[in-house]
Formats: C-alpha cells, sequence, structure tokens
C-alpha cells in the first residue's frame, strides 16, 4: 500500500512508523501538518491508501477522514482519551499502559479501534518510556492494524455501549502546571520523581529556583544527600541535586521561563541555566558504581564482569557537549587500562547519541568557536575508538543514534542494536558535512557508493535495514528494560570465543597498514577543513539551521525527501542497491542543507 504519514513534527514515534512500514513493503510519505499549509490539499495530492497520524497535536478536518481512511496513535489504551494520556499514566504511577490505533471521527479519539497492545511502564521519564516501550507497543498496534486494513475484512471494534465488550471511556484533561506543581515541603521523592518523569522532555515543571522561574527537565533519584525541603545540595556532571521532604533528586537541565515579548528558551545543563545565579555548592565525584548500595545517578558508569568491561552513559536527548565528550573520554582510556578483552561502549535504555550539543553551542559567546571546539572533542572520542588495538570494542545501540553519534558507534569493530532503534546516518538536514571519520567507517562497513547515498537520502533507517546493509553487524530482539542484560551475555560470549585474540591482533595489524598507507589523521584532517569553513561562515546554512532546531521553530513546508514527489527519484537511485530489504522513500530533490525548514525534531 501507499501510506501517507501525518504528523505535527518528524519527531522519534513518525520515523519509527516510517522505518518500519517501509521494511513491510510499503511506500510511504510523510505530511507535516503546518498551520499555513492546507490538509487537505496536501492528502489529495498523495492520493494514499491509507493515512496514519503517528504523533499529531490537532485534528484532522472532516474533508479528509471523510474522503479517506485515517488512523490515529493514540498512546494511551483501549478507551483512553485525551491529549495528556502519557502524562497522566506516569505522574499517577500506572504500572501497565497501552497504545490504540483508531479511525478519525469528528470528536477526538473517539473512533473504531483497529488495533490495540499494551506494555510496562518502568520508572522513566516520558521522553524515554516513550521512545521504548511505548514505540514497541505503538508499532505492533500499527502494524497489526495495517494488515486489518489491508485484508479488507476486518471489522474495527467500536467505541461505546452498544458493544459487548463496552469498555467505560476516560477522558482525561490536559494536564497543566497547577497539577504538574512541586510541593516542596509536602510531596515525597517518589511523588516528585513521578512529576519530573510525567514532564520529561516536553513540558518541564515550572518552578521558582534561585530566584527566577524556571522549568525542571529531568529528575533522579539520590539515596544518600539530605537537606532542607527545596534546598540546592550539590552538583554533578551539570545536574544540581534538590532536597525533597525525605532525600533528594538530581535535575540535569532547566529552561528558563520565556518572558512575554522575548524569544522562546530552551534546555540547557542545570549549572550553565543558572550560570551566576547557583550558590556555591559541593561538586560530587561519580560513585564507585561497583558498591550497590549507593542510590544515586550518574551519566557515565563502568562496569566489569570477568573478562568485559561496560562503559555506560545517557546524556539527555542524546547531545554530547564539549565538556560531556571530554569526561567521556577520560571515562574510555581508564576503561581502556583494565585487563578486558571485550569493552561495551553505551549498552543502557534509550539515546545513543546525536553527535554535538546544539543547545549548549547555541548559548555559547561564540557559537562558531564552541561548534569547532565542540566537533574536535567528539573527534578525540572516536579517535580513542578506533585506535584501540588491544581489545574487541562494541558499540551497543539500545536506542535512536544520529549524526555524529552514529559515527562514534561505527568507529567499534561491531555495532549491536535494538531492534527498536532508529538510526540516522547522516548530517545534512543541518548543513554540516561531518566528521568524526565518517568518510572511513562509512564506506569500509557499506561501501563508497552507498555511503554516499545514505547521506543524500537523509532519511531515517531501522536496525534491520542497517543490518542488512552492513551497517550494523547485530540486532538485538528484545526490550528496552532487557538491552543492557542481554548485551552483557552476548559479550561474555564474544570475550569466551577462541578466535577472539587472533581477532584482535588481527585489527592492530589492519591498523598499522591503514597508517602506513592513508593514515587516519588525513581523514580527520579533510573533514573538518570543510567542518571549520562552515563554522567560520556566519552566512553557512549551518548556523540557522542550528537556531531553527534549538528555537523550536516550525518549518514552512514539509521537507521534499520525505514526500512523495522523492519516491520515483529514489527507486531510480537505489535501483542498483538490492542489499536493503527496506523500500526507501527517497533521494531530496533540493539540497535541504539550503533550507532554513530543512530540520527534524526529536522528541
Amino acid at each position: 500500500m501507499h501510506i501517507l504519514l501525518v504528523a505535527s513534527a518528524f519527531n522519534s514515534l513518525t520515523q519509527r512508523v516510517h522505518v518500519e512500514l517501509r521494511d513491510h513493503g510499503h511506500t510511504v510519505a510523510v505530511e507535516l501538518a503546518l498551520p499555513e499549509r492546507p490538509l487537505a490539499e496536501a492528502v489529495r495530492r498523495h492520493a494514499p491508501d491509507l493515512v496514519l497520524a503517528p504523533m499529531l497535536r490537532t485534528a484532522i478536518p472532516r474533508e479528509v477522514w471523510a474522503a479517506y481512511p485515517c488512523f490515529i496513535v493514540h498512546p494511551g489504551p483501549f478507551g483512553d482519551r485525551g491529549p495528556s494520556s502519557l502524562d497522566w499514566a506516569i505522574q499517577r504511577g500506572a504500572d501497565r499502559w497501552g497504545v490504540t490505533v483508531l479511525q478519525a471521527v469528528e470528536d477526538m479519539d473517539a473512533g473504531d479501534v483497529w488495533a490495540s497492545a499494551d506494555c510496562v511502564v518502568p520508572p522513566v521519564g516520558k521522553s524515554d518510556l516513550y521512545r521504548g516501550e511505548i514505540a514497541d507497543a505503538a508499532l505492533t498496534a500499527v502494524l497489526l492494524a495495517v494488515e486489518r486494513f489491508a485484508s479488507g475484512t476486518h471489522a474495527p471494534r467500536p467505541q461505546g455501549p452498544a458493544h459487548a465488550e463496552y469498555t467505560p471511556v476516560r477522558i482525561r484533561p490536559y494536564l497543566d502546571q497547577s497539577v504538574r506543581r512541586i510541593d516542596w515541603d509536602a510531596d515525597s521523592t517518589e511523588t516528585v520523581l513521578r512529576k519530573l518523569r510525567a514532564a520529561d522532555s516536553q513540558p518541564g515543571v515550572l518552578d521558582v529556583l534561585c530566584g527566577a522561574e524556571w522549568y525542571l527537565h529531568g529528575g533522579h533519584p539520590e539515596g544518600g544527600l539530605r537537606g532542607a525541603p527545596g534546598e540546592l545540595l550539590a552538583t554533578r556532571a551539570g545536574a544540581i541535586c534538590r532536597a525533597t521532604k525525605d532525600g533528594a533528586v538530581w535535575i540535569p537541565e532547566l529552561r528558563r521561563r520565556r518572558a512575554p515579548g522575548r524569544p522562546t528558551t530552551y534546555k540547557l545543563p542545570a549549572v550553565q541555566a543558572l550560570g551566576d545565579r547557583l550558590p556555591s555548592l559541593p561538586e560530587l565525584a561519580a560513585p564507585d558504581s561497583a558498591d550497590p548500595r549507593r542510590r544515586t545517578w550518574t551519566d557515565i558508569g563502568y562496569r566489569e564482569e570477568g573478562s568485559v568491561g561496560v562503559l555506560s552513559f545517557s546524556f539527555p536527548g542524546g547531545a554530547m557537549s564539549t565538556t560531556q565528550c571530554r569526561r567521556l573520554l577520560d571515562a574510555y582510556r581508564q576503561a581502556c587500562a583494565r585487563p578486558t578483552s571485550v569493552l561495551v561502549l553505551g549498552g543502557q535504555r534509550d539515546f545513543f547519541a546525536n553527535g554535538i550539543h546544539l543547545n549548549v553551542i547555541e548559548a555559547a559567546e561564540d557559537p562558531a568557536a564552541e561548534s569547532w571546539a565542540n566537533i574536535n572533542a567528539l573527534d578525540d572520542l572516536v579517535e580513542a575508538v578506533l585506535t584501540t588495538t588491544d581489545r574487541l570494542v562494541v558499540s551497543a545501540v539500545a536506542g535512536n543514534a544520529a549524526a555524529g553519534g552514529m559515527m562514534l558507534a561505527l568507529a567499534a569493530d561491531e555495532v549491536w542494536c535494538r531492534a527498536g532503534a532508529v538510526l540516522n546516518p547522516h548530517y545534512r538536514l543541518m548543513g554540516l558535512y561531518g566528521s568524526e571519520y565518517w568518510t572511513y567507517t562509512l564506506p569500509r562497513r557499506v561501501g563508497a557508493a552507498t555511503a554516499d547515498r545514505l547521506l543524500g537520502e537523509a532519511l531515517p533507517m531501522s536496525a534491520a535495514s542497517a543490518r542488512d546493509l552492513g551497517l550494523v553487524d547485530r540486532v538485538v530482539d528484545c526490550g528496552p528494560g532487557d538491552f543492557a542484560a542481554e548485551v552483557g551475555r552476548l559479550a561474555a560470549r564474544l570475550a569466551a570465543l577462541p578466535g577472539s585474540p587472533s581477532r584482535i591482533a588481527a585489527k592492530k595489524a589492519e591498523l598499522e597498514r591503514q597508517e602506513c598507507g592513508e593514515p587516519l589523521a588525513a581523514f580527520r584532517e579533510r573533514e573538518l577543513t570543510r567542518m571549520r569553513r562552515t563554522f567560520d561562515d556566519p552566512d553557512a546554512p549551518y548556523h540557522a539551521l542550528r537556531r531553527a532546531f534549538v528555537h523550536k521553530r516550525r518549518p514552512q513546508s514539509t521537507p521534499p525527501h520525505l514526500g512523495l514527489a522523492a519516491t520515483t527519484a529514489a527507486r531510480t537511485a537505489a535501483g542498483a542497491d538490492r542489499s536493503t530489504r527496506a523500500r526507501v522513500t527517497g533521494t531530496a530533490l533540493e539540497d535541504l542543507s539550503r533550507r532554513p525548514d530543512g530540520w527534524y525534531q526529536e522528541s
């Protein structure tokens, strides 16, 4: 079938649906629902067999759902309605939730149900849950709904008392700040955590801190520190620790409340956001990760199990600032000093990495200089991975990866991805040539022609399609919460293989041959020469694209590489590439690096 995705943004779930439907043999186009663009006209132009809305903040117009079958993906179980479904589930402490695919009708979320799937709700932030368990359930329901629709024989289940298995409807209101507000004197640590997690990453919890109003983003428990409720106790890795009535929580990011008539604000590491307002606080080092008694938070951790070392990291939004890259590089070097034969990089939940930290760059006094510092710090980390010759390195990609973060993963000897991960191995939508040794790592895995195609199309891909291309070595089919344990088991097996020592010797010999021919430094120099020109040019599209991304400006139109117009060109361009089972939407018909609306939003 030809399926049109209608979405408010090309966010993580829309991308996940996009890649999975392509993998299942459907042709897929995307149309963004924008105020200035009549949706009905766009749908008629696409002439789809089915319209599917994975993430839509506005109602589909009657003239669309009356003319075309339209399915809505609602992040709530059967009978649940309302715009804040997932927020309510987390704030009220639900241990199970679900996703429903229903037909669009006049009333929001009231149409017949084509499929539903349930899932567990672990104690994580909303955005992590949304990209993990909720996305998995959504794809189960979407694929079942599409299959049922294609059969032409399935009768969807009505929502209403006339049905024999009537489920009472629960209409949940918008969860506003009056309900999200934290009472630091009265709320327990668990209550505070639920409120923070229910608002992550949007809209945050509005609060007063250091004499100003801020939205708090992210929340992690701290078991050892105590203080007066609401008191700031310490900092760690850019986060602040704040006391509750019976404990404390770590808050990694803050966003200043927007003043009337002022520009939009954006998230920054909490310490950086507060700046001079922050009182003098102790900077606490990360605890020994081998001590299971300490309930605390850190964004970088290391553990060992026999011959396997696991260097885990988790940065908000997958972005890696200059400071974060340098800290991770220090931790990597320390891990390489340990007597292990396999080192796992990553291996936790959610994002692997998305490259340089655009918000921190935007906030810098000199964004060009900070861009340059950030890309060099990330290059240093990638270089360290590429030149590790005394052990096998595995990138364990639990969640989405993009741009420089994807190239960091490719620097390892093996790349293992959770089945639900969405990969974006390209830079063009941010107006960048790219670095992180991609001109070395990407062609050596997929060949020069396919590497050029992937960067030119600038489309997401599934872990399965990446494996078929040779971009990924192993797809781990498990839930988000099971990935770390499964990776640990596989890594132990890799370390025990009799052929692993010879692989380690061979990789050292291969690097020596490479250095005698075309040294890695030559790849880096060529890439950074291009990047430096972009950073130093105030008129380069990168700067406008970065600002649009950071300030979450709506695009003026749907980027053409996502639309139906690109499909024919893509099929022609990809005709020689039969190694992938995905049906690609297409190569962009114009260079989006020259357009200020060529960005995609991750949430």
